[in-house]
């Protein structure tokens, strides 16, 4: 292989290693959705609806402050280091959910788990990034993804293979859960031969070692010039001044951020993660049996993955109002259906199946559209001055709204039913669509500087509009 070969080689060989973080994100918070019916046996953790909730929502809880402290850390140790330190927090936490003997160990387990998982969220990703070619970047970042919604369709067929085999067995659960011990064992190990992101080193002073990095990924010329890029980047944003809270009262400032904020929560209302944490629930609520809910459920971790495929690829064709628009009616249409149909076709052997086929329906509009528009989105939408205080506060609000559905979800389907229960999530699909078509900005093909004018203009002489879109209502 020549010397060329060899670095596309090592560069595939770190987006493999580094993403098992979001592998194991993946796992991690669809494993539950077939643990849950085994765990909450009385002979078991014993859980009721709150508990059940509980112990779903800790993890989320806990990702919400990772997210927020993840970034911080791998600014401060390195990206390499952090993902180092998660997958050993990973691991730990793995173990502890796995032999929990009560539900507050398993709680506490859970939380620590979270503050892996919104590491991960934050500092695998931004290491992808870094340590990927420009022209390749998008495609690199968003495999990402892909291995988020492919760690949950691990985690489903593991959870119905476990179910059907070992059924009988009232520990089952826990065998599902300590599968995620291995991604985390392969991450750890795989990221001590991984090397350091180039930008972090370069904002160390360390320069030598930054063009060391990127001579075994790039070719020589390219490593060289892509260093000077990079401390000219740096010198730039050093030279930034960042924003801060204060900045808030400036009303350009305000909207946006109230336009990032807007789009997080509309991601998480949609009740997304209703089906990919409670899937097995719903499907049992529907009629199945917990053996046939397992199985059915695999249909809705393999559409989130197709469907992720497409979504990229809509990405670089469709613009974003339209996109997020079309997703959230498909959703909010869906979920009607669910509601509806929970009513008319009460007791009915089909009801299951009408049930599974709206859930994947739900779910082709919510990965090919929404979630894919959603991160787009955030990372569109702020200007570089406003980035770190953007993105820091829309994504722990992404995360707490994730947490609010998770831990509400058990509760009111113990205390209202599923299809009214679902009526709730329409109503709010119904609020997310008005919010879309009010205050949603066109981002496709404008440059962040653009954006940053549209929004400053409206400030001086109401809505701009740019590419036949409204920038502001």
């Amino acid at each position: 292989m020549n010397k060329q070969g060899n670095q596309m080689s090592f560069l595939r060989t770190i987006i493999l290693v580094s993403t098992f973080g979001g592998l194991l994100f993946g796992y991690d918070t669809g494993v539950l959705n077939g643990a849950l019916p085994y765990m909450g046996e009385p002979d078991q953790l014993n859980l009721n609806a709150f508990t059940e909730g509980l112990v779903t929502s800790s993890l989320l809880f806990g990702a919400a402050l990772g997210a927020v402290f993840g970034g911080r850390m791998s600014d401060f140790n390195g990206r390499r280091k952090n993902i180092l330190f998660l997958a050993v927090i990973f691991f730990i936490s793995t173990i502890g959910c796995t032999f929990a003997p009560n539900v507050t160990v398993m709680i506490i387990s859970r939380f620590v788990l979270g503050i892996a998982v919104g590491g991960a969220s934050v500092t695998v990703p931004a290491y992808l990034a870094e340590m990927s070619p420009v022209e390749s970047r998008g495609r690199m970042v968003t495999q990402n993804e892909l291995m988020i919604v492919s760690g949950q369709l691990l985690a489903f067929v593991f959870n119905a293979i476990l179910g059907t085999t070992m059924g009988d067995n009232s520990h089952v659960w826990r065998f599902m859960l300590v599968i995620a011990s291995l991604p985390a064992v392969f991450l750890f190990f795989g990221m001590i031969r991984m090397p350091e992101s180039p930008r972090w080193l370069v904002s160390k002073g360390r320069k030598e070692d930054a063009l060391r990095v990127l001579k075994k990924i790039r070719d020589e010329k390219r490593a060289a010039a892509e260093l000077q890029e990079i401390e000219f980047a740096f010198k730039k944003e050093d030279q930034l001044e960042k924003a801060t809270f204060k900045d808030l009262s400036v009303p350009w400032v305000r909207r946006i951020v109230f336009i990032g904020l807007g789009i997080a929560i509309v991601q998480q209302i949609t009740g997304v993660n209703s089906i990919m944490y409670y899937g097995t629930e719903i499907l049992r609520n529907s009629g199945f049996q917990t053996e046939a809910a397992l199985i059915g459920n695999i249909a809705n971790g393999v559409i989130s993955v197709l469907a992720t495929f497409v979504g990229i690829w809509l990405l670089g064709r469709v613009g974003r109002r339209p996109m997020l628009m079309t997703g959230l009616i498909g959703t909010t249409t869906a979920l009607l259906l669910i509601g509806i149909f929970s009513l008319v076709l009460e007791g009915s052997p089909a009801l299951p199946y009408v049930i599974l086929s709206l859930t994947v329906t739900f779910l082709a509009f919510q990965q090919g559209a929404i979630s894919p528009v959603t991160w787009l989105m955030l990372s569109e939408i702020f200007p570089l001055r406003l980035r770190g205080l953007g993105m820091g506060v829309t994504v722990f609000c992404l995360w707490m709204v994730n947490f609010a559905v998770s831990f509400t979800f058990p509760i009111l389907l113990a205390a209202i039913g599923l299809s009214t229960t679902f009526f709730i999530f329409v109503g709010l699909g119904i609020c997310s669509v008005l919010f879309v078509k009010k205050f949603l900005p066109e981002t496709k093909g404008l440059s962040l500087e653009q954006l940053e004018e549209n929004f400053r203009a409206y400030d001086h002489g109401g809505a701009k509009k740019d590419s036949g879109a409204e920038v502001i209502g």
